[in-house]
């Protein structure tokens, strides 16, 4: 008798253990599926567009299916050299035509399209320790920095300080406008040009100065979808808010989105 009943225990055990297993398998087969339903786009962004980062992610989780977005924030130059050798990426976001046309002559891009504007100004510290009323106040006493060249925001430096004329040498050249941010807030630098969106971003860390003639040297925000996405279909749905339906979030950062 005290046999039977040990083994009814075992195969009840047993029973029971099998049950435990298979909800468990459908329960990791529904997780699974969810996760499934999910998109993950690899977005490679000017460094300038890290301001809405979580506005884009955000929207991007509504789509159906939902996308997660992995944003990838740099200079364009080093975005668009990223790609060509062979890192993955979905979108592709520059903050100039140039580095955009680069990219979709290496082939890299498709149909790129313009999505904003932005314009560059000039930031001193809170407090403005160097004195700094305008470009003309920028001396060999002030510690002063721009963008290389290589990036929009340094082209566009370049050209202002052409078409101006302007006697002024940057103590250094940062790869990425938030480089330059980043000197200006921490007290490291006296001076720095960034972009408006930058600026307004920085909030009370910066006094913001506006340089003559800049808005005649607007910078294009362009984006475009990889050529080798293999979520095709998302990117160009992400693409197509950031063209359509962005426009009152670009306004909030600065931006001036496109017609």
């Amino acid at each position: 008798m005290k046999a039977r009943v040990l083994s009814g225990l075992a195969i009840l055990s047993l029973a029971t253990a099998l049950t435990a297993c298979s909800d468990s398998s459908e329960s990791d087969a529904s997780a699974d599926g969810n996760s499934a339903e999910r998109t993950e786009l690899n977005v490679l962004a000017a460094s300038s567009t890290r301001v809405f980062n979580d506005e884009l992610k955000d929207k991007a989780a509504e789509f159906e299916p939902p996308a997660i977005l992995l944003i990838n924030n740099a200079g364009s130059s080093t975005l668009v050299q990223q790609l060509v050798d062979g890192a993955p990426g979905d979108v592709l976001i520059t903050a100039d035509e140039k580095n955009m046309t680069d990219a979709q002559d290496a082939g890299v891009v498709e149909d790129p399209v313009q999505l904003a504007s932005n314009v560059m100004v000039m930031v001193v510290p809170s407090g403005n320790p160097g004195g700094i009323e305008s470009v003309e106040d920028i001396s060999d006493d002030n510690t002063f920095v721009l963008c290389d060249p290589q990036v929009p925001c340094g082209t566009v430096s370049e050209s202002i300080i052409k078409s101006k004329d302007l006697d002024v040498t940057a103590d250094s050249l940062e790869h990425q406008v938030a480089d330059v941010l980043g000197k200006v807030t921490s007290g490291e630098a006296d001076a720095g040009w960034v972009y408006a969106t930058d600026a307004a971003a920085a909030g009370d860390t910066v006094e913001v100065i506006d340089i003559d003639g800049a808005e005649e040297f607007t910078n294009g925000i362009f984006g475009a979808v990889v050529s080798d996405s293999e979520n095709a279909d998302s990117a160009q749905q992400l693409l197509d808010l950031l063209a359509d339906d962005f426009d009152d979030i670009w306004r909030d950062y600065g931006f001036t989105p496109e017609d």
